[in-house]
């Protein structure tokens, strides 16, 4: 076997612990900058069904959009970013050869290895310089349109509420353009095994809760719907819930998939916050979110590469006396997350 097949890719994992109450709480900040999400799942142990607070929200979230062969240009022209930046960036991770026909500065993408053969171009969609009489927008646009046009198709999503501004239909009306609905799926499990927790705590105390790490690897288990109780007559998986554990009579898993921007996920998570209002036999509830794998970025614009696995996702624990467990993991080539 080669040597490089023996070596497991690495892979990163942040766990922490705060507050949803503290002035100084990251919540916000992390799930702001996490762009590119295509699927969020929550679990509710000790529930049998969708709140309506929670159905609410979801039936809100409206549709996404894939737009068919869209020249990479309409990207830089100054009625796309009055109609719908306020700032951005346009972020290429292109091959050598396409970086060389661009002709565009960039710098080499972290993860190419000793020989150089991908690059990142970082575009500043908002700087004055790219003014439509600038020399830099001339350049860029003479780049895409005669040198080396680029067309490919997008997931677009855009939350703008109350806008007058036009949709990302009508705006992109001389292409393809296709409603995308987000797909919905729910499981009700029964008696399922779930994990002791203290929320203060993120190591296990012996006899007495579980771990942020064996809780992470249990939910993820959980959200995919794989079995737990390690039976010895399965020959599918030997995952277990963690001890010490309690038995819950029922747990309702909610599966989101789509392109979900930052603003519908920090709904969900304000939903779950708001789900302890009122008493309930759980403690807790989880919040799981899920990258795009071949995504340019993870979080901000840490170059994210997916060619030994793709991995972004991060996870909240959501305790009934506010406070929280974040866990934030990314794979081979992905820098530590924030």
């Amino acid at each position: 076997m080669l040597p490089a097949l023996q070596k497991c890719p690495r892979h990163l994992l942040v766990c922490e612990k705060s507050s949803f109450l503290l002035e100084k709480s990251r919540h916000a900040t992390h799930v702001e900058t996490h762009y590119y999400n295509y699927a969020v799942s929550f679990l509710l142990p000790e529930c049998g069904q969708l709140p309506g607070k929670l159905k609410n929200t979801i039936d809100g979230f409206g549709n996404y959009y894939l737009v068919k062969d869209l020249s990479l240009h309409e990207f830089i022209t100054p009625e796309f970013r009055d109609t719908f930046l306020k700032k951005g960036k346009l972020i290429i991770s292109a091959d050598k050869d396409t970086y060389e026909e661009l002709g565009l500065q960039g710098k080499p993408s972290l993860y190419s290895g000793k020989k150089t053969m991908r690059y990142i171009v970082n575009i500043d969609l908002t700087e004055e310089a790219l003014s439509l009489d600038g020399k830099k927008h001339q350049r860029v646009r003479w780049a895409f349109t005669e040198k080396k046009p680029l067309k490919f198709d997008f997931l677009l999503a855009w939350d703008n509420a109350g806008s007058e501004a036009p949709t990302i239909k009508t705006y992109f009306s001389k292409y393809i353009v296709k409603e995308c609905p987000f797909k919905i799926s729910s499981v009700v499990s029964k008696d399922v095994p779930c994990p002791v927790l203290k929320s203060r705590e993120l190591h296990a105390k012996a006899g007495e809760s579980c771990s942020a790490v064996e809780m992470f690897d249990w939910l993820g288990a959980v959200s995919s719907n794989i079995d737990c109780n390690n039976r010895a007559s399965s020959f599918i998986s030997s995952c277990c819930c963690p001890d010490p554990n309690i038995l819950v009579e029922r747990a309702y898993v909610c599966t989101i998939t789509g392109f979900l921007t930052p603003a519908k996920i920090m709904q969900l998570l304000q939903q779950l916050r708001e789900y302890f209002d009122e008493p309930k036999l759980s403690q807790w509830a989880s919040l799981m979110v899920h990258g795009f794998a071949d995504s340019p970025v993870s979080w901000r614009e840490s170059e994210h590469g997916f060619y030994k696995g793709g991995e972004n996702l991060y996870s909240f624990v959501i305790f009934n006396n506010e406070d929280y467990w974040l866990h934030m993991a990314v794979g081979a080539h992905d820098g530590c997350p924030p």
